[in-house]
């Protein structure tokens, strides 16, 4: 390395922060070619993927499911009340009045739709509200609306209890009963459904007719049912819920009825 002889501007340039001065002679230019380090090739394997909540945690957000349960709750709840009240509902039955048909504790489905595109049958198991209501206690419009919304979700008994029973005169038939036989028009019934003890247990009953938009009805049990014979008398075409038409439970009677 040439020493430094003290000559001023030999050399000073290259470590001045500011400009060459004028009079300063220029540098010598480098005749040497001018290398470059290798450029490495472009890698061909992907960049590495981010996994979001791995390298930086977040904060868990509330499931959607967990919000919108009480909504969807609620919307089962409307529909399970609209279906009940306008389309099927569920009925206990909870006397012998039916049997061998319908035992106690069965469940059965009524539908309430055929009857408003429909005719009633003979035969027909239908359920009725009481065509002798019992006036209920006045409960005001706010009352009497909660009342009806714990019947539909089964909290609350209705005033007047729903029978069940079957189908045996319509409307402008004369219906009687004589030596253990139901005759319609004068014309027997063939009942298939009735157990021997029931048809031994029937007594003389009429001739009577039903009046128009009305029913005749009896329970399969005869011997142990207060129907059109007793009490009941004719039932109202406007009282008449639905049709049973299929036992749900117990898992050993489940099937259609006829």
């Amino acid at each position: 390395m040439p020493e430094n002889d003290g000559t001023p501007g030999h050399h000073e340039w290259a470590a001045s922060s500011g400009p060459r001065p004028v009079d300063a002679p220029a540098p010598p230019q480098s005749t040497a070619p001018e290398v470059r380090p290798p450029v490495a090739p472009p890698s061909e394997e992907p960049p590495p993927e981010t996994t979001l909540g791995r390298d930086e945690p977040r904060h868990a957000k509330p499931r959607p499911f967990v919000r919108e349960l009480p909504v969807l709750i609620a919307i089962a709840l409307v529909l399970a009340i609209v279906i009940k009240t306008f389309a099927i509902q569920a009925f206990y039955i909870p006397s012998i009045s039916m049997m061998p048909t319908l035992e106690i504790g069965d469940r059965v489905l009524v539908n309430k739709v055929v009857y408003e595109i429909g005719d009633v049958h003979r035969f027909d198991i239908i359920v009725f509200s009481n065509p002798h209501p019992v006036e209920g206690p006045s409960r005001g419009p706010i009352g009497a609306f909660l009342h009806w919304l714990g019947e539909g979700i089964g909290l609350a008994r209705p005033a007047n209890e729903d029978y069940i029973k079957r189908v045996i005169g319509l409307p402008g038939e004369t219906v009687e009963i004589r030596d253990q036989t139901v005759y319609v028009n004068d014309e027997p019934l063939d009942e298939p459904f009735l157990t021997p003890d029931a048809r031994d247990s029937m007594l003389d009953y009429g001739p009577v007719t039903v009046p128009a938009s009305s029913y005749f009805v009896l329970g399969d049990n005869r011997g142990h049912s207060g129907d059109s014979r007793f009490g009941l008398g004719f039932i109202p075409r406007g009282k008449v819920v639905g049709e049973a038409f299929v036992i749900v439970w117990p898992p050993s009677d489940v099937g259609l009825l006829h």
